[in-house]
């Protein structure tokens, strides 16, 4: 359960973080994470408190954070919660999907603002995009309701790996180290002169749609950061294709 986090992204009215709070304490995860809320002073506030319902400890204990880069830096897997599909992006997966491939890995769950949900960029801090099955014609879910149902999802996952001994699943590499590879390689692909700074045409976009499905392991994205090295020095040395 401690290696789970809860990660609300710029959350709008307080009361939503008190619920939430409450959702994951009667789930029995205690990690709460708010990344830029409209009030920077949530936790303390009456409405979260009222709506934490005696989840005072998990309020209590929740970190305030200014970027998703801090939050998800630490987590081998990050789920972004949307139910609008993506031409870019990480691979989308159920909700019962994300809980099973993140059983013996750290992760977190990120949920977006209460109008209009996670941008494109902020999938740039995740490894998947998750949905919750719900009804085609109206699938809306409260900010507290998707906490609660991802919640209930990963408490039911973790008992059935508890019961079934399940081998554990080499960590994946983190999310910070995913987008620094991303960066020294966006550096070597313009030092080869095959990415052009002023024309990207999605180009990176691309590749890291192609890493996300692959989901990269810490000894593949040092491999990947040699060969980007290569490709800087190579052009340093004056090389040419």
């Amino acid at each position: 359960m401690q290696s789970v986090s809860w990660i609300l992204h710029q959350t709008s009215h307080t009361g939503n973080v008190g619920s939430a709070a409450r959702a994951i304490k009667t789930m029995g995860f205690d990690q709460l994470i708010l990344v830029d809320p409209k009030n920077p002073e949530a936790i303390q506030t009456p409405d979260a408190i009222a709506l934490a319902s005696g989840a005072d400890d998990v309020l209590a204990k929740a970190q305030v954070m200014t970027t998703l880069d801090k939050a998800t830096k630490s987590s081998r897997l990050v789920f972004g919660l949307s139910a609008r599909d993506r031409e870019f992006g990480p691979p989308s997966i159920s909700i019962k999907e994300a809980c099973a491939i993140a059983k013996d890995q750290s992760c977190a769950f990120l949920f977006g603002t209460e109008r209009t949900g996670l941008r494109n960029e902020d999938y740039h801090y995740c490894t998947h995009r998750v949905w919750i099955d719900a009804n085609p014609i109206y699938s809306s879910l409260n900010l507290a309701q998707a906490v609660m149902v991802c919640a209930y999802e990963m408490r039911q996952s973790l008992q059935e790996s508890a019961q079934l001994k399940l081998p554990q699943v080499a960590p994946r590499a983190n999310i910070e180290a995913i987008n620094a590879l991303m960066e020294h390689l966006r550096e070597g692909l313009i030092a080869i002169e095959f990415l052009d700074p002023s024309h990207p045409k999605k180009l990176m976009e691309r590749l890291r749609s192609l890493f996300d499905r692959a989901g990269l392991y810490p000894e593949e994205v040092d491999l990947l950061r040699g060969v980007a090295k290569q490709m800087i020095l190579k052009n340093d040395k004056g090389f040419k294709l």
